[in-house]
């Protein structure tokens, strides 16, 4: 994807005030970069696209790039930092999105939990489930 002609790429792309957006599975594939697949590459071709279509739907949703804490809606110029971003939001961005469309955070949390267990996140399924312990108290 090529937005603008001065960019040399970009992983997704999304519009605030359109609330459209699209992302390339180019640029996560290892034979992009000519190298070859691993057993793993389709869990990793999803953890990286889940990862890029919430962040653009973050942007959907009003949410800017985040320069508070490490978050899922922290800009990334390179798959090394992409990969490295988390897949949840921080508390700031978290609270910027219940502001903005109201849901339950626990539910929420329980069904990515669920998510998670199911693709065989693990990291994030640990995170989510210790997040839920925190919230229940």
């Amino acid at each position: 994807l090529y937005p603008d002609p001065t960019w040399n790429f970009v992983f997704g792309q999304a519009s605030l005030r359109e609330r459209v957006g699209v992302f390339s599975f180019a640029r996560y594939d290892p034979a992009f970069y000519g190298e070859a697949r691993t057993d793993e590459y389709y869990r990793l071709l999803l953890h990286r696209s889940c990862k890029v279509l919430a962040h653009e739907t973050g942007h959907m949703f009003g949410l800017y790039h985040c320069i508070y804490y490490h978050c899922l809606m922290n800009g990334s110029n390179h798959l090394k930092e992409s990969d490295a971003r988390p897949m949840h939001l921080c508390p700031v961005c978290l609270r910027k999105l219940h502001y903005s469309i109201g849901f339950d955070i626990a539910g929420r949390y329980h069904e990515l939990a669920r998510f998670y267990k199911t693709t065989g996140f693990e990291k994030e399924a640990g995170w989510i489930n210790n997040r839920l312990k925190k919230i229940l108290q």
